[in-house]
């Protein structure tokens, strides 16, 4: 019987002759993420997918624990509070309806819960997890 999870997109650097500052970009996005993976599997999830992509946006972090499904945006910045700012209403939609992509595509019946949280990474601090960010009702 075929494995069905649901596999991760494997993490692609940035294009050969791009920018330094976009290179270094890249790199601090997927620290950033690596430490917001970090914290939510020390908080009990599963990580199912990192920097999943569809063509409608793209996820950085799908976790599950227990019945409760999470789609975390990640975000770093030179403060907490500049990472809080960064999550715009454009992204919110954006990461509405990637996530409505993953469940179109990952359909599972243990799931009763979902929600849309925010992980806020700075320079020498502790990331920052807001459970249920935003809904899907914006």
């Amino acid at each position: 019987m075929a494995d069905e999870r649901p596999r991760a997109t494997p993490v692609q650097g940035p294009r050969r002759g791009s920018r330094p500052e976009r290179q270094v970009a890249f790199r601090t996005g997927i620290s950033a993420e690596s430490r917001a993976a970090a914290l939510l599997i020390a908080k009990g999830f599963r990580i199912l997918a990192r920097r999943w992509k569809s063509p409608v946006g793209e996820i950085d972090i799908v976790a599950r624990r227990r019945s409760l499904l999470v789609f975390v945006e990640v975000k770093a910045r030179d403060t907490l509070d500049d990472a809080a700012w960064a999550v715009t209403e454009r992204q919110r939609r954006r990461i509405i309806a990637a996530a409505e992509a993953w469940l179109a595509q990952n359909a599972d019946d243990r799931i009763r819960d979902i929600r849309f949280d925010a992980m806020l990474v700075a320079p020498g601090r502790i990331p920052r997890h807001i459970p249920a960010a935003f809904d899907a009702s914006m």
